[in-house]
């Protein structure tokens, strides 16, 4: 067991691998959310997995028992619109799910055919060949390619289930073109402008999930405390072999407890 959240105001949560697997709560989650509350650490859920929108996983969290609302949601998906926003690229071709279509719509951002700024790879739980050809034709006359995030693999019960990162190598190899950018997940914007809105400092801040290159590396960029867990896609060999080590490494959250001060 170990305990360093004293004195901490916010836990970012990532979800995949680290509060769930497969809609599973991992033992012990449920339980270290609301002793979260009961310290007054607010728990925001971060993941880079963009084949929901916000209400699909406030849904979801809520019928594993996990009181939540949609502020208490970052997704992959608002960090992807909020540098569309930036680049004022309002007219994409989205290689994603009904609902990260419906979170682009309602931010103003168009899903279309043609005539697009760009193509947008997400998490496409609902993927046809027919829509992976028209990206990668979309791609082969010069549409910028942007992805969602990084992410190889999603963890599920039964193993590792392909992500955005193993359809960017697929994209890649039939038209040599990679992303222009990867948003979500390890990129630091993604966490700071939450922060300052919520008038946090990154010191009083810890980042648990269970990925070194996305959740690990974000922690660092952005300075937050480093809580990598065991209980998803990361091993201790992945940890031992690793160019530096989080600040913690425990088995699960469950691990995680408070101190009695």
């Amino acid at each position: 067991m170990v305990s360093f959240l004293q004195g901490m105001k916010i836990v970012l949560l990532d979800l995949d691998g680290t509060i769930h697997l497969g809609g599973i709560p991992i033992p012990g989650a449920v339980d270290f959310i609301r002793r979260c509350h009961e310290n007054k650490i607010k728990t925001i859920f971060l993941s880079n997995n963009s084949s929901k929108s916000v209400n699909e996983y406030v849904m979801k969290l809520n019928s594993m028992g996990i009181n939540a609302v949609a502020d208490d949601i970052l997704l992959s998906t608002h960090d992807c619109i909020q540098w569309l926003k930036i680049k004022k690229w309002t007219k994409v071709y989205c290689l994603g799910t009904e609902g990260m279509k419906e979170m682009m719509v309602e931010s103003g951002i168009e899903c279309l055919e043609d005539g697009v700024d760009c193509v947008v790879l997400g998490y496409d739980t609902e993927l046809t060949y027919e829509k992976l050809s028209k990206a990668t034709s979309l791609i082969h006359q010069k549409i910028p390619l942007v992805a969602t995030h990084p992410d190889i693999v999603c963890p599920s019960p039964d193993g590792g289930l392909p992500d955005v990162g193993a359809i960017l190598k697929m994209i890649e190899l039939t038209t040599g073109v990679q992303p222009i950018i990867i948003t979500g997940k390890p990129r630091a914007e993604m966490i700071l402008g939450r922060l300052k809105i919520e008038g946090v400092e990154p010191n009083k801040v810890a980042m648990i999930g269970d990925r070194l290159y996305t959740d690990m590396e974000m922690a660092k960029a952005s300075g937050v405390v480093s809580v990598l867990v065991l209980s998803g896609e990361a091993t201790q060999e992945d940890v031992d072999s690793y160019s530096w080590t989080p600040d913690f490494v425990v088995n699960s959250v469950n691990d995680i407890v408070f101190d009695s001060a």
